[in-house]
């Protein structure tokens, strides 16, 4: 590893080696399994021009069950194929670009893979103290975004910022548009509930360790579901951005909404009779929802929702922008507006 970085902390489904330093050891894994790592500077907070690129090494030393031919013409064989662990050893040196300016660091950033690390910081600090993970979580966004607006001289040293002039939307750049969404859904989450009245201990157990274990697009799709509306069941509109009621409308009557571990079929309350509910097995509704199943490597619960009769309470949960904030130290928390106002007001008074 290069010399202008260190090691500070790793995540992840293992256990440190209790003799070596830097050495996990992993139980099992598969093609999904997911370690993330921190690193820290050692001494200034940006790399020189004059040194080298950042370099990674990482050993993974694994065993598989490997074939070893037909030996089924062999006296007294019990079977047809012989089968050996074979111990392996990979290594992979990776050599990193840096960036040459704030700019291009916020127009490269993966937010899948933010929100990955910040999940694992989450779980790992909620483990001691759930309230102040929630503070810590909402102060990181502040400073993100007072940062953002500072580099494209919304904010100013020293305070005074209208703040109507703060961008809380990361309108400049697309890749960091979804962070103040994942934040106010990590808040919402069983992760963070300071009151665990409703919620059992095994159950927020169960999301620890499966969220510190999915890789980033999955987990994405865990925090922020996606939702899709369709205007008939073989007939797709639009896949939203937005987890509210706000995109409800009679032309768009069908919704399917998938949080990984769920997927929820969800016809309005207005949608007309002659529309077959549940839908129909040969039509493309159905056909996405048996390939996004297909896609899992676990089996999420399928529901079906009809407005107008059943009780719409498991799919109105994932609406999160239509939540509140509950325990939140936020002095008005009604909701995902309300709650970037909020950070607009903090941004602004602190003028980082």
């Amino acid at each position: 590893m290069s010399d202008v970085f260190f090691f500070v902390q790793q995540y992840g489904h293992f256990f440190p080696d209790p003799q070596y330093m830097h050495v996990q050891h992993i139980n099992c894994c598969d093609s999904f399994a997911t370690y993330s790592y921190d690193f820290e500077f050692e001494k200034d907070s940006q790399f020189s021009r004059k040194s080298s690129p950042p370099i990674i090494q990482i050993a993974f030393k694994y065993t598989v069950l490997v074939h070893n031919g037909d030996i089924s013409d062999l006296p007294n064989s019990g079977c047809r194929f012989k089968y050996l662990l074979e111990r392996r050893l990979r290594v992979r040196t990776i050599q990193y670009n840096t960036t040459a300016n704030i700019w291009d660091l916020y127009d490269f950033v993966d937010p899948d893979v933010v929100l990955t690390i910040l999940v694992h910081q989450v779980i790992l600090a909620s483990l001691s103290d759930a309230l102040e993970t929630r503070l810590w979580l909402q102060d990181w966004l502040v400073v993100v975004i007072a940062q953002y607006n500072k580099a494209y001289k919304n904010v100013t040293s020293g305070g005074g910022t209208e703040i109507y002039n703060i961008d809380v939307n990361f309108s400049h750049c697309s890749q960091l548009q979804p962070l103040s969404r994942f934040v106010f859904a990590i808040l919402l989450s069983p992760l963070l509930q300071v009151s665990s009245e409703g919620i059992h201990p095994d159950y927020v157990t169960y999301l620890q360790c499966l969220l510190s274990a999915l890789e980033p697009a999955s987990l994405r799709q865990a925090i922020w579901p996606t939702l899709i509306s369709y205007s008939s069941p073989d007939v797709e509109a639009e896949v939203h951005q937005s987890l509210s009621r706000t995109v409800f409308t009679s032309e768009r009557p069908i919704y399917i909404l998938d949080a990984y571990k769920d997927l929820l079929v969800y016809y309005s309350p207005t949608a007309s009779s002659e529309i077959p509910f549940p839908p129909p097995r040969n039509c493309l509704l159905r056909s996405t929802v048996d390939r996004l199943k297909q896609e899992r490597n676990i089996t999420p619960k399928l529901v079906f929702i009809h407005g107008a009769h059943d009780d719409t309470t498991e799919f109105e949960k994932y609406l999160v922008e239509d939540q509140t904030l509950d325990g939140s130290p936020l002095s008005s928390s009604t909701g995902f507006s309300s709650f970037l106002d909020e950070v607009r007001s903090k941004v602004a008074e602190h003028g980082i």
